[in-house]
């Protein structure tokens, strides 16, 4: 069965990583995917992970970020700087249907290339576009990553912040690379697939809009949604008070690992849970048979519970919660994850032989179609390797390309 996107012309003018991930995704389900590389600094991307400490990417020989990002893409370069450059993506962009980038918007409009200008080349142009912080305002064409646009100037590392009690003057957390730009990607891939299935009822195109802060106000919606109604911020957390449910919580264990609960209806959940633990003694106890009660005395309970779960280890407790049904989970390292057997006969990665390194590994896609699932068709590019193919499937010439070469257009 042919794959779902199959047919899909996307021409791809991003770096990084947010639209990046937005192409692949396209490209894993079909897509053909053109990516533009600048012909003089090439994709960031290809040399990033070299300039990572070992404290911020595993180290490797496999550029894995250039892998992750770029799978299922040709790449070309062209220099849109150039007039000659221009006209070459314009005859992309007129047989395409979709069209990438997170270019600032002065740099489109100095460049010739923002909606307004491609739509009128083709109507029926899907044109998605990602900025740091939105089309409008003072801010529209300021620099941005995820670190700053979604991670910081959404709220978030303020309210893992309150959430942990943290003291007045601590640092706040940090951020984990590229967390918000595969969040903006997503949800960017559900705008141009919404654009698409749209113009297949009324054979127009349309702008794709969305941006990294937006992305993270989005990610944080279920806080801030509390506060657009009620004016107030939330309150600063302090280690065992306020808390009112003690199955929902962090516990160590005795080989010191921890344990999430997540008994979000508790009395649905008392009766197993006291069984799990060995302490049938509770669940009759009147200090914690009604939610009030518990309430009431959850200070005194949370001592308990926290007494119990440091007296077994992690795997000791994993078949007891199992068991018992409770919604629980231990906290994973990154090895413990990639070898989950739960994460593995869900197919939450994907093998593929590579061309230079042989059989390996990536991320799939959250995203499963039964009848046409997503495939590796191609490892990530080298630096324009299909830039004479992709000319030549537009109706140039092999002299066409022999003069954009001498005059800088394309490497």
């Amino acid at each position: 069965m042919a794959l779902a996107l199959e047919g899909i012309k996307v021409v791809d003018m991003s770096t990084v990583a947010a639209v990046p991930m937005t192409a692949r995704y396209l490209g894993d389900f079909g897509a053909d995917v053109v990516h533009i590389e600048n012909v003089a600094t090439a994709e960031p991307s290809r040399v990033i992970q070299a300039g990572m400490s070992p404290s911020t990417g595993a180290q490797s020989d496999i550029n894995y970020i250039w892998e992750h990002f770029n799978r299922n893409k040709r790449s070309m370069t062209l220099d849109v700087s150039q007039e000659a450059g221009r006209k070459i993506l314009y005859r992309l962009v007129e047989s395409a249907d979709v069209f990438l980038t997170n270019l600032r918007p002065f740099h489109l409009e100095r460049f010739k290339i923002d909606y307004d200008t491609l739509s009128q080349l083709n109507p029926g142009l899907v044109y998605g576009a990602l900025t740091g912080y939105g089309k409008k305002g003072p801010e529209k064409d300021a620099p941005a990553y995820d670190h700053t646009a979604f991670w910081a100037r959404s709220g978030i590392p303020h309210r893992l912040s309150t959430l942990a009690g943290a003291a007045p003057g601590t640092p706040p957390p940090g951020f984990l690379s590229a967390f918000g730009d595969h969040m903006a990607g997503m949800i960017l891939v559900s705008g141009v697939m919404t654009a698409l299935f749209t113009r297949e009822r009324t054979g127009l195109g349309q702008e794709v809009d969305v941006s990294l802060f937006h992305s993270g106000v989005y990610q944080l919606s279920f806080d801030l949604a509390g506060t657009l109604v009620t004016g107030e911020d939330f309150p600063q957390a302090t280690s065992g008070k306020g808390i009112t449910n003690p199955l929902i919580g962090r516990y160590r264990t005795k080989d010191d690992r921890w344990i999430f609960l997540m008994g979000l209806q508790p009395q649905r959940y008392w009766s197993g849970f006291c069984q799990a633990i060995e302490r049938e003694d509770l669940e009759h106890d009147p200090k914690y048979t009604s939610v009030e009660a518990m309430e009431e005395n959850c200070a005194e309970l949370l001592h308990i519970i926290e007494d119990v779960f440091r007296s077994k280890t992690l795997d000791e407790w994993r078949s007891r919660l199992n068991a018992a049904a409770i919604p629980w989970s231990p906290a994973q390292s990154l090895q413990e994850v990639i070898n989950d057997p739960q994460a593995r006969l869900n197919d939450f990665f994907i093998s593929y032989d590579h061309p230079v390194h042989g059989p390996m590994e990536g991320i799939a896609n959250p995203v499963k179609l039964s009848r046409s699932p997503e495939k590796v068709r191609m490892a990530a590019p080298e630096f324009g390797q299909h830039t004479e193919e992709v000319l030549l499937e537009h109706g140039y010439t092999w002299e066409d390309i022999e003069q954009f070469k001498d005059q800088g257009a394309i490497d």
